[in-house]
């Protein structure tokens, strides 16, 4: 994974650099600008700080920062919540670990309560995952929705995999270009939180290496909170799939989020879930692989 120093900076200026004089509320004076975007000088002045001192930030000291000069250098950059946290996150990386208070540890596993949880839910495809975007549980519905994607025998099944390494994906997202922006945003915004997490390293490396589309989003240092939304996938067995989900973290259970598919009573997308459910009920009608996971 990236360098501490390098991710501070190329998020600070990448963010710099997307914002104009006039979006920011400061007078454009001539048309000679050797920057994109604001020039540091502007961004200190509208973070309340020296320009030396903001110079440090840039260049990826963000050790001894106060959470009001980080709010301050958020409003400057009009950073949206995603990018907010990411930028304290990048902060809090910055602090020496003995210093630094202790996050609770990710659970490892499902429980059997959370399992009865899925499987309670009928009417809808709902799964758990991790950080790392892996599919730790699935009620029925939720496996014979995601079959393309847990077709592969590889445990855990993994989103980020199917969508950069599994070609079989751009026929499943009906927007294969949004759900990879989203999950490179997604992923950076866990390596900013957590970033000592051996096998987020590790599959970062593994896109980075294996995949020129997750490299280039990767450098382009956005985040993304995935909390609510639509999502339109295109099943083999059942078409074209209109759906939007809810997700929910579990207190309990830190670094579990659980996602659940709805659609509206009387839209296709809701008849095409009923003949979804209808085909995993019956396995001898469904594709083998849904029963893999």
């Amino acid at each position: 994974m990236d360098d501490h120093r390098a991710q501070v900076r190329e998020f600070l200026t990448s963010r710099r650099a997307r914002l104009t004089p006039e979006q920011a509320g400061l007078p454009a004076f001539g048309g000679n600008r050797r920057v994109t975007g604001l020039r540091r000088e502007e961004v200190a002045l509208l973070a309340g700080v020296s320009i030396d001192y903001y110079v440090r930030m840039e260049r990826g000291n963000l050790a001894g920062a106060s959470d009001s000069v980080l709010d301050n250098l958020a409003r400057a950059l009009q950073l949206d919540d995603a990018e907010r946290t990411h930028l304290f996150d990048l902060a809090r990386a910055a602090v020496p670990a003995p210093a630094r208070q202790r996050s609770a540890k990710p659970t490892a596993g499902i429980t059997d309560s959370l399992q009865r949880v899925l499987d309670a839910i009928t009417d809808a495809p709902a799964w758990v995952r991790n950080a790392r975007h892996d599919m730790l549980a699935a009620n029925t519905l939720a496996k014979a929705l995601y079959a393309p994607m847990i077709s592969d025998d590889r445990r855990p099944a993994n989103t980020a995999r199917f969508i950069y390494l599994d070609p079989a994906s751009h026929d499943f997202f009906v927007d294969w270009e949004r759900a990879a922006d989203d999950i490179a945003a997604m992923l950076r915004s866990e390596a900013g939180h957590n970033p000592h997490d051996k096998q987020l390293i590790e599959l970062i490396g593994e896109l980075s290496t294996r995949s020129e589309d997750f490299r280039t989003r990767w450098a382009a240092h956005n985040v993304r909170f995935h909390r609510t939304g639509h999502k339109s996938l295109h099943h083999p067995a059942v078409g074209r799939l209109d759906l939007t989900f809810e997700a929910m973290e579990f207190p309990a259970h830190p670094g579990l989020t659980m996602l659940v598919y709805t659609a509206a009573s009387g839209t296709p997308a809701a008849d095409g879930l009923q003949l979804l459910a209808s085909l995993a009920a019956t396995p001898e009608r469904t594709d083998e692989s849904v029963d893999k996971q």
